[in-house]
């Protein structure tokens, strides 16, 4: 019996591995996809300007900047270095429960600095796909934080920063703002992964007209598609803000190991196939079942009315 039991323990290590690895794995490219993460960060953080500045609030609230005003928070290189950097804090943040993105002096983002496009453009063709994979992988991790995500948009979400939009849980316009995939006018389609989870928000269709037409989505068309949770009453920042903090604690007021284990679990179920997704649950649901919440609610309410 022991002999026959062990290739079946050893299998069941090397799933339980697997799945965490999956988990963990948070790069979707390595050096065999021809990535070169260190050469093409050197390359830039020759671009500068701008900062990704992040605030994590006692209540497990996270606010990210994206700070520079004079370009419309467009991403510069150091940008774009400095937003990988804050997601890798964000991983390491255990008491975090939400987060909300947002652009400094009244508009989100409008898209990538150009003169550093221009010039990574102009460089080996290797860069330009470099750069697409650094934030594919950036904003992917992003995607997957165990944080209930939010993007305020206000102002302008353009190219890349409507792309930006899309890697979080939900978003909010405030009034006379837009969302607008211009990549068609660049001569470019998305290349930091918004396709494809646009689709997944939207589905095919609308995907195909808001690429398709380049067409600007306000906040009245952002609702009817399901781009947008909800229209924000007021258009200034302070007040937006605060506004969209109220608006996400429906969602994070609790423990903060229940919150992140409900993020979890429906990260697994989108990105999963189902017995994987099946058992991560599982295992997440292992992780709450028996906790202080899971106790303290059955002493407290033995019976639901």
């Amino acid at each position: 019996f022991p002999e026959m039991a062990l290739p079946r323990w050893k299998n069941l290590l090397q799933t339980t591995k697997k799945r965490i690895l999956q988990q963990r794995r948070l790069s979707l490219y390595n050096g065999a996809h021809g990535y070169e993460e260190e050469l093409i960060k050197k390359k830039l953080q020759q671009f500068s300007g701008g900062s990704i500045n992040l605030c994590k609030e006692g209540n497990g609230i996270g606010i990210l900047t994206l700070n520079n005003p004079k370009l419309m928070n467009a991403f510069t290189g150091t940008m774009m270095v400095e937003l990988q950097e804050r997601v890798t804090e964000l991983e390491n943040w255990k008491d975090g429960k939400g987060l909300i993105i947002h652009g400094a002096g009244n508009t989100f983002c409008s898209g990538s600095d150009l003169n550093a496009v221009k010039k990574i453009s102009n460089s080996q063709a290797s860069d330009g796909m470099n750069m697409c994979m650094f934030m594919q992988n950036t904003l992917t991790r992003l995607t997957r934080l165990p944080l209930i995500s939010v993007a305020l948009v206000q102002g302008k979400a353009f190219g890349g920063g409507a792309e930006l939009t899309t890697a979080c849980d939900f978003r909010l316009m405030t009034p006379g703002s837009e969302i607008r995939f211009v990549h068609k006018h660049m001569g470019l389609v998305p290349g930091w992964g918004g396709a494809a989870r646009l689709v997944r928000i939207v589905g095919s269709g609308a995907a195909l007209q808001l690429l398709g037409g380049a067409a600007r989505v306000d906040p009245e068309r952002a609702l009817r598609l399901g781009l947008s949770e909800e229209t924000l009453p007021s258009s200034d920042e302070t007040t937006a803000l605060g506004e969209a903090r109220a608006w996400l604690s429906q969602y994070t007021e609790g423990p903060t190991s229940v919150i992140r284990a409900v993020k979890k679990v429906v990260t697994a179920g989108r990105e999963l196939p189902l017995e994987a997704a099946l058992r991560t649950e599982k295992d997440i649901f292992g992780t709450v079942w028996g906790g202080p919440a899971n106790l303290q609610a059955l002493v407290r309410r033995p019976k639901h009315k």
